[in-house]
């Protein structure tokens, strides 16, 4: 099993806060919603639930940084199923995507900054 790759900017609060493997979970249960992170968390709390109660208020004490909506990562996510050595079809049923789409990402790297580039790509400057 090889490293897992650097969470994109906007992932990165979550990977620290969560770890790895809690902030895959976590966005592939809250993505894409709109969330607000309660400074006192309870216990019936779906994200308490979900992360825990000290993990729950991390967030709370981070929410400040954090996007109002919850990313999908879905590129990033991809990248470190890999990493972690599940094959194309687990992670693309994880995903709710097609095997076809997460074979492009992982070919193109797409979402871990430093993809490849298209040659057919004009400079910016």
């Amino acid at each position: 099993m090889t490293d897992l790759p650097p969470p994109p900017a906007h992932v990165e609060p979550f990977v620290r806060i969560l770890g790895s493997a809690g902030a895959i979970e976590f966005l592939l249960e809250f993505g894409g919603a709109e969330m607000h992170f309660s400074g006192n968390p309870t216990g019936r709390s779906r994200l308490v639930q979900a992360v825990g109660p000290e993990r729950a208020a991390a967030l709370a004490a981070a929410s400040h940084g954090l996007p109002a909506r919850v990313p999908t990562a879905k590129p990033w996510i991809a990248q470190s199923l890999r990493a972690k050595g599940l094959p194309v079809e687990e992670i693309a049923r994880r995903l709710h995507m097609s095997n076809v789409a997460v074979r492009r990402w992982l070919k193109s790297g797409a979402g871990i900054g430093g993809g490849r580039v298209d040659p057919r790509q004009l400079p910016l400057i």
